[in-house]
């Protein structure tokens, strides 16, 4: 008997059913992944390193206190030294490490001491027999963990003093002259901030504050836990004089977690393909469905909408430009272009924090405002009044902006005083904003939302299924502001690791996670909108890449806690689900290609292809940038080497801007097609504008970031962490070529910026009149009705 094979056995169950049993799954996935996650950081809480009542000389004396280290670490934040250089491998690139430069500097004074107590001469001067035996005692002496934790109380031996007191010498010396890089002579003064415990400050001498603050977490790098053979760290920064090398478990879990990942890729493939869970299209071949945009309903709200958007490509532009300061410094750390006075106006430490500030605003408000643009389209009317709150929040937004760069400049310079931590720079990456500046920021999200929801409140009405398409989109909505509340669980005086734990909350679940979730919905839900695919395919196709996005990410976090002086099993959890993190990102190239069948069927007149160029691409740089880049150093082997080297910003621009930004960008040129006259538009110069964005992102990766990246992994290998750190390798002439090449993709893309801030703003001044006035029905898709 002949077998029809263009018709396909079906096992799947009822749509219904199907949609069900993938909503129990996601729910499910959701509520084991942040269990782990919550464990997880209960275990960090309690295993994480002490910082002890005192530690005390042998003789007793007393050397440094509980407030000290704490106060240290509130320096190193009031003077934004994590947007210069990294502490425990966390924080800017231009700088040192200095818990691995604290780490050599405390070695060699031990091996100093053991070799005059010994031979009586220094250890450079020893024959290499007699250098092997210090090294060995040395080895010893620091791996032994004197921490008593019934008194609360650290005994450091002569040698270990003798370390620390080269420590504070030779921050003294740094904090005072200078790093001979670029660091600004006498940043930090040595008694400018009194006695306050609400500064975390314990006593006015800051610069023997952070020498002790830096000679803490060399010490908790080099010191096994209690009871265990590795450090606190794991064994991280590597430095063999220390006794610092390689754990097993990064070895054995880079292995594991790339065999768990291909066994997880067949699966979760078979699952994709054997229940078609991609979205459908829900037109015939030859029968694209017509969009003609002056048909288009169009609100006071949605209007209002293009200053927010004509903002983002402002600010997209400024951010830029801090960008291609922050280069350039690499290149001639102390002036631009000979000019110093730029230099001491905008030192590294603030470029940093402004480039980074200003890239989380410009996303998150190009997102906000397709948020506004949409919410009518979803309710089917424009509430009353939606106007003014959408304008209440535009004006919070720039307050916001103007407000927290200034505030951050002004905690930095050391001009705020005892309220540095209130309204200046908190000193955590990605989250410089003082406390203030968050409480707005959290504000004008809860209004946001507020907007969201009048928008949309009858719709949610009206769809019976509470895990259908709108009520997606208002869950994604909601955990916008709620996620960000984590933010507020960090203090000056929260220890190190912990801060860490809750910052990557923010870094890895909130700028990583929800926004993804929210991108992910709103694909969707635009496609659903202009009729492309079907609806029910869709919801199904969420609830998939829900599963496997947040099944993955959100234990995928620990990658960020291999040696930050977490416990030893985020080596495991981190390598295995960073590691399938790579599949849903690698699935959205699937739906690229769908994206761009459609962009294809729509021919000539189909008028959003802007917007379809610039999700295909932040498909093609979730693979690359966020999946190749993102596995490559989230490797446990590869991450004891990299951790903090110019791999790591390799993959944060290939992910940032090549996926948020230009999910950011897509959604803005959609929501400007729609409020700008047609005849105003210009697709030639925004494809143009695609096109150098991402050559100059893909341009600054290849010619500069990966190179050197590649390069300052050898030098950790084979001189030790510190080494590839130093200024003396980001001197090296190859690695300064390097550094200059970079001028080029930055200029392309430059290009880009400039083309697109040109276009956007001027679509201000060619806006469509509104259609529709306020509780008047809009024509628009019914997402409540059952296909």
């Amino acid at each position: 008997m002949e077998v029809n094979r263009s018709v396909r056995p079906s096992f799947r169950p009822e749509r219904r059913t199907q949609n069900s049993f993938l909503k129990s799954i996601l729910i499910f996935t959701i509520l084991i992944s942040f269990t782990v996650l919550l464990v997880g950081g209960y275990w960090i809480f309690k295993e994480m390193a002490p910082r002890p009542k005192e530690v005390r000389s042998e003789s007793g004396d007393v050397l440094m206190t509980k407030e000290t280290i704490i106060g240290g670490q509130a320096v190193f934040q009031k003077y934004g030294l994590m947007d210069y250089g990294t502490v425990l491998g966390h924080g800017s690139y231009m700088g040192p490490d200095y818990t691995a430069e604290a780490l050599k500097i405390y070695t060699e004074g031990m091996q100093d001491y053991k070799a005059k107590d010994r031979y009586g001469k220094p250890f450079s001067q020893l024959a290499k027999e007699e250098k092997t035996i210090i090294r060995d005692e040395v080895i010893k002496e620091m791996r032994k963990n004197r921490y008593n934790p019934a008194t609360d109380v650290l005994v450091l031996t002569d040698a270990q003093v003798y370390g620390l007191e080269k420590v504070r010498d030779y921050y003294r010396r740094v904090f005072t002259s200078g790093d001979g890089w670029g660091l600004q002579k006498g940043l930090i003064k040595e008694s400018d901030m009194p006695k306050a415990h609400r500064a975390w400050v314990a006593d006015s001498d800051q610069i023997q504050q952070i020498a002790d603050f830096f000679f803490w977490t060399a010490w908790l790098s080099s010191t096994p836990r209690i009871g265990d053979h590795i450090t606190y760290t794991n064994n991280w920064p590597y430095y063999e004089a220390a006794g610092n090398t390689m754990s097993f478990s990064a070895i054995w879990w880079s292995g594991a977690s790339v065999t768990i990942l291909i066994l997880f890729i067949g699966m979760i493939l078979f699952f994709f393909y054997r229940y078609q869970l991609s979205m459908q299209e829900a037109y015939k071949e030859g029968q694209f469905p017509v969009i003609d945009l002056h048909k288009q309903p169009l609100t006071s709200s949605q209007v209002k909408s293009g200053k927010y958007f004509a903002i983002v490509a402002v600010l997209f532009f400024i951010q830029s430009m801090f960008g291609a300061l922050l280069a350039h410094y690499y290149v001639e750390p102390d002036r631009f272009f000979g000019i110093k006075w730029i230099h001491d106006l905008l030192p590294f430490n603030i470029a940093k924090s402004y480039h980074l500030q200003l890239a989380i605003f410009w996303i998150a408000t190009s997102w906000l405002g397709m948020g506004i643009f949409i919410a009518p389209l979803v309710g089917g009317h424009e509430p009353k009044k939606q106007g003014i709150f959408v304008d209440i929040l535009f004006w919070a937004l720039v307050v916001l902006v103007g407000g927290s760069m200034i505030g951050q400049w002004l905690g930095v310079n050391g001009y705020l005083g005892n309220s540095w931590f209130l309204l200046g720079h908190q000193g955590w990456e990605y989250i410089e904003l003082g406390r203030i500046w968050q409480i707005i920021l959290v504000a004008g999200m809860l209004i946001w939302l507020f907007i969201v929801f009048r928008g949309i409140k009858s719709g949610l009405k009206q769809e019976r299924d509470k895990g259908g398409l709108i009520h997606l989109l208002f869950y994604s909505a909601i955990a916008v502001p709620f996620f960000y509340i984590f933010a507020f669980f960090m203090k000056p005086d929260t220890n190190f690791t912990m801060a860490d734990y809750w910052r990557w909350w923010i870094i890895h679940l909130w700028v990583e996670g929800i926004f993804e979730v929210f991108a992910v919905v709103v694909i969707g839900f635009l496609l659903v909108q202009m009729k492309l695919v079907t609806k029910s395919s869709t919801v199904r196709a969420l609830y998939f890449q829900f599963t496997i996005l947040l099944g993955s990410g959100v234990i995928g976090i620990g990658h960020h806690y291999y040696y930050n002086g977490s416990a030893e099993i985020w080596i495991a959890l981190g390598a295995v689900f960073s590691a399938l993190e790579v599949i849903p990102l690698t699935l959205l190239i699937l739906e690229a290609y769908e994206q761009y069948k459609m962009m294809r069927d729509g021919g000539v007149h189909f008028p959003y292809k802007s917007t379809f160029w610039f999700l295909i691409s932040t498909a093609v740089w979730n693979l690359v940038g966020a999946g190749v880049l993102g596995f490559l150093i989230n490797l446990p082997a590869v991450s004891y080497f990299e951790h903090g080297q110019f791999l790591t910003p390799a993959h944060g621009h290939g992910a940032m801007m090549g996926v948020y930004g230009m999910f950011g960008i897509a959604v803005l040129l959609y929501s400007l097609r729609n409020i700008v006259k047609p005849e105003a538009w210009n697709d030639k110069w925004l494809k143009f504008a695609c096109w150098m964005l991402n050559l100059g992102l893909a341009g600054m990766i290849a010619v500069t970031l990966l190179p050197i990246g590649i390069l300052q992994m050898k030098e950790a290998f084979e001189h030790g962490y510190w080494a590839s750190r130093s200024p003396d390798f980001l001197q090296q002439d190859v690695v300064q070529t390097l550094l200059t090449l970079r001028a080029v993709p930055d200029t392309i893309f430059l290009i880009g910026v400039i083309v697109l801030m040109a276009f956007s703003v001027k679509s201000l001044f060619h806006l469509r009149k509104p259609t529709h006035g306020e509780e008047e029905a809009l024509p628009v898709v019914d997402f409540t009705k059952e296909e």
